[in-house]
């Protein structure tokens, strides 16, 4: 079953289309990564979804029961947009009490998911502080804090490290990455290790339209592809390995210093692997490193070289 459903949907600006037939499906449970150049069409996508602009063709649907309804959505359903703005005289805790009472969360489940999602964004100190006065990253810890709030089913979030120091980034990194099957997660990054790292699901988006969407073991070959970096040698040359492992293409690039093996998607990798160290170590060449499929990153600048 699909959390959110895009099917050909088209959004235009005048002449131009910021969505152009565009299909998207987000499994339920899943985190869902949104990567694209900027003005790809991942903001106007998750505004769609939410119901803030309104399409000019095909059809959104969530959890099967047709577009955004705030009788029927409502709570259920929470986008954190990437330039949100918070209101600066208010306090922590009442902003986020009048965000739940928006969301019709019943009171006493408010109040202690306000205490939950505070403790994960490390705000828990700051709930009677005036929002001035928190520095811009507590302010985008707490949009997040409030983008959680009542437990939605889904979550979409823009850009949502943005601002955030490397150890905040990793412990909301770590609260994403603990959501995994609890709740659905849509994110839209321009950092794309941190995508790979936490999705499990992502889709290319460019000109508005979907160019491919899998899983990130398949977006990233880690079934079909071993990577060695070995220390830099004159005696090897992609022909030795010919005859090692059948069926499979070799690629030997950066001055010597990167080895590629590409195989079936039903090959036994691992054997593979074991054949390839072996042969590397008996030859004398030292291996520095070893990674299963490419990543996330080169990926995508390869699919969307042309464009």
């Amino acid at each position: 079953m699909n959390a959110l459903e895009l099917n050909g949907v088209v959004k235009k600006y005048g002449k131009r289309k910021a969505l152009d037939n565009i299909d998207l499906h987000v499994p339920v449970g899943s985190i869902f990564g949104l990567v694209g150049s900027n003005g790809a069409g991942k903001t106007t996508a998750m505004a769609v979804v939410v119901g803030l602009l309104r399409i000019d063709a095909g059809t959104v649907s969530l959890f099967g029961e047709g577009p955004f309804d705030p009788a029927l959505h409502c709570g259920r359903v929470t986008l954190l947009p990437q330039d949100s703005r918070l209101p600066l005289h208010s306090k922590v805790d009442d902003l986020l009490l009048y965000y739940g009472r928006l969301q019709r969360l019943p009171e006493p489940v408010l109040r202690d998911s306000i205490d939950e999602v505070l403790e994960w964004v490390h705000l828990s100190d700051r709930r009677k502080s005036v929002v001035r006065s928190l520095s811009h990253g507590m302010m985008r810890r707490l949009t997040i804090a409030q983008a959680f709030l009542g437990k939605p089913e889904l979550v979409l979030l823009d850009e949502p490290m943005s601002g955030l120091d490397p150890r905040e980034a990793a412990r909301i990194r770590n609260i994403l990455a603990e959501k995994n099957g609890a709740q659905t997660v849509v994110i839209s990054s321009h950092n794309l290790h941190e995508l790979e790292s936490l999705c499990d699901t992502a889709a290319f988006i460019e000109h508005g339209t979907r160019i491919r969407q899998d899983t990130i073991e398949m977006l990233t070959n880690r079934s079909q592809r071993l990577i060695y970096h070995i220390v830099p040698a004159d005696n090897i040359s992609v022909e030795m390995f010919a005859g090692l492992i059948p069926d499979a293409r070799w690629e030997l690039t950066h001055g010597n210093t990167q080895l590629s093996l590409r195989c079936k998607g039903d090959s036994d990798v691992t054997g593979f692997n074991r054949k390839v160290i072996t042969f590397l170590l008996a030859r004398g060449n030292e291996i520095i490193e070893v990674r299963r499929g490419s990543n996330l990153e080169s990926e995508y600048l390869a699919i969307t070289a042309s464009m």
